[in-house]
């Protein structure tokens, strides 16, 4: 009789702490992480904002169309990746950054054929300046500072205008000259 008792106290005092037989408080929440603020908003970290877009390029020497060109900000603003799709030859792809410790822009751009070239520069007035090494860009062993800038017009066309110098930069010609329209 005792070995009844016990089961039958051990089955009333699971009954009563089964979680069956007893109402259960909901389980407490969580608030999410905050998000921290962007850091990527200041005008420098603006200032190349005015050539994300999808354009079409053009020689307006020719006005032939030449490339295709997608722009996007990337990563809360941080960065401007470019997608350059030429009707012919090789393209190619650049992140640029606002990089906050040396004060200046920099594109990294890497083309088809394994090419890459860091460019540096900044906002000139309203138009961004980039300058870098670009090795074999005249041929075999003939490397090439190139100066890229960067012009937005009146009609809200860009205007990217690169020349190239074989002295360290004393002397400068023209390389190549693009109009990039809205599509």
């Amino acid at each position: 009789m005792t070995l009844f008792r016990t089961a039958a106290g051990l089955c009333l005092a699971m009954s009563i702490a089964s979680p069956l037989g007893a109402q259960s408080a909901p389980p407490p929440t969580v608030a999410a992480p905050s998000r921290p603020p962007p850091v990527c908003v200041t005008p420098n970290h603006r200032g190349f904002d005015f050539w994300v877009g999808e354009w079409t390029v053009y020689r307006p020497d020719t006005n032939q169309q030449v490339a295709h060109s997608r722009i996007e900000s990337l990563h809360d603003g941080c960065v401007i990746r470019e997608q350059w799709i030429p009707n012919q030859g090789s393209g190619g792809s650049s992140l640029s950054h606002y990089d906050t410790q040396r004060r200046t822009w920099r594109q990294a751009w890497i083309d088809s054929s394994g090419v890459r070239v860091e460019f540096e520069g900044a906002l000139v007035g309203e138009e961004m300046v980039l300058t870098g090494l670009w090795p074999n860009v005249n041929g075999p062993g003939q490397d090439a500072l190139i100066r890229m800038t960067y012009t937005r017009a009146a009609d809200g066309s860009v205007i990217q205008r690169g020349d190239a110098s074989t002295d360290q930069g004393r002397s400068w010609t023209l390389s190549f000259l693009f109009t990039y329209r809205r599509e």
